[in-house]
């Protein structure tokens, strides 16, 4: 599901200068939560979405911060809308209740909802979408009680495209980094996205993306290979300057208990989006999710970095990451190994900004939690394929 934005409705604007910033501090931090499109893309219903926010309370997960039940894709009666009102019909096969009643359940539960629609022709999966009725749209999602929007461009019709096109990378990795050899009647170089019709769906969506939304998409799908966990990652990475607070460049949602991960590979896609300060919107089934799965959505270090009231940028980017965080009190350090057989991986307290100035500090494994003690100069670690070590460096020896 292509989703360039994500955002906050019904809620008030106050005056911001480069980010889309609310009252009561909404999505000032990365969004936590469940949304249902990875676990079950059209095959969704009320059940599904009321036995998903239970398990998010049955687990733990609320209690660590993940709040919002995202309702995606395919809720609404397909190819019409309320004669009368122009209003979106959500489908009563799926939603006996209306989507106000899932909302209700989801709040009593002591969460929160999300729900989507497109600024296109149609869904990605063929449905109604608010492109001309943004009004009316809006007024439905505030009386429902939706607190947050997930707003796709999977159709964009022809009468809304831009004079110029913008390349996106693909799911299989061609054009990386937005260079597309073979692309008809490019951008000229320097040119205003924020001036175009649509903004392209991602066309340079880094420059306009944090005006527009408190996250916003930065490549296209993921799916639940490593391959292309990897190369989302990988182009995330040069987007770190944009994520701050109120903004967050979103590589997509977890693929964390779908497809034939390993369990480092689970593990290493969960580091690197809790890392980058991505959104972490859990995409599988949880009343049947792996307790070794759970144990990773649960990372309370990861967790704390993700979520830092006071430092709101992310770690520095490549195999090696790091990143101070007021929560973890300390410097959190990331090895990663993204090869495709064991290897080692050292960590020099003299090469990473925030621990040149000492040799030696207190570290904690932050998977296992086993302080560590005090470590001088390095840090080894031997990693197997796709895996990374978590390091919290704290307190000076």
């Amino acid at each position: 599901m292509l989703g360039p934005l994500a955002l906050a409705v019904a809620l008030p604007l106050l005056p911001a200068a480069n980010a889309l910033v609310r009252k009561n501090d909404v999505g000032r931090l990365p969004a936590l939560g469940w949304n249902s499109w990875n676990a079950f893309g059209c095959d969704i219903n009320s059940t599904k979405v009321i036995t998903a926010a239970n398990e998010v309370i049955n687990l733990g997960l609320k209690d660590l911060g993940y709040e919002y039940i995202n309702i995606d894709d395919c809720w609404s009666i397909k190819n019409t809308r309320d004669k009368s009102t122009n209003r979106l019909i959500p489908d009563p096969s799926k939603f006996p209740d209306g989507i106000s009643g899932v909302a209700e359940q989801v709040h009593d539960l002591g969460l929160k909802v999300r729900i989507y629609s497109s600024a296109s022709e149609v869904t990605c999966a063929g449905y109604p979408v608010s492109l001309g009725y943004e009004t009316v749209d809006a007024q439905s999602f505030a009386e429902w009680g939706i607190d947050y929007l997930k707003y796709d461009s999977c159709d964009v019709s022809s009468n809304w495209t831009d004079t110029y096109a913008y390349c996106v990378p693909d799911s299989d990795g061609d054009h990386p980094n937005g260079t597309c050899p073979d692309i008809t009647n490019p951008a000229p170089e320097g040119y205003d996205w924020k001036t175009s019709k649509t903004y392209s769906g991602l066309a340079d969506v880094k420059t306009w993306g944090n005006e527009t939304a408190n996250s916003w998409r930065m490549s296209g799908d993921i799916t639940a290979d490593w391959a292309r966990i990897a190369q989302i990652a990988n182009e995330n990475s040069f987007l770190m300057d944009y994520a701050n607070f109120w903004s967050y460049p979103d590589p997509d949602m977890l693929e964390i208990g779908n497809g034939d991960l390993t369990i480092k590979e689970n593990r290493a896609h969960f580091i690197l989006w809790a890392a980058m300060k991505s959104p972490l919107i859990i995409g599988t089934a949880l009343d049947s999710i792996k307790d070794d799965h759970v144990a990773i959505l649960k990372n309370k270090y990861l967790l704390d970095f993700n979520q830092d009231p006071v430092i709101g940028s992310p770690a520095h980017p490549s195999e090696y990451w790091s990143g101070a965080s007021s929560k973890l009190e300390g410097t959190l350090v990331l090895m990663l190994n993204s090869e495709d057989a064991t290897s080692t991986r050292t960590a020099r307290w003299s090469e990473i900004p925030e621990l040149k100035s000492h040799n030696a500090y207190q570290v904690i494994d932050a998977w296992t939690g086993k302080d560590l003690g005090c470590v001088k100069n390095t840090y080894k670690a031997s990693l197997k394929s796709h895996d990374a070590a978590v390091l919290v460096v704290k307190g000076r020896y």
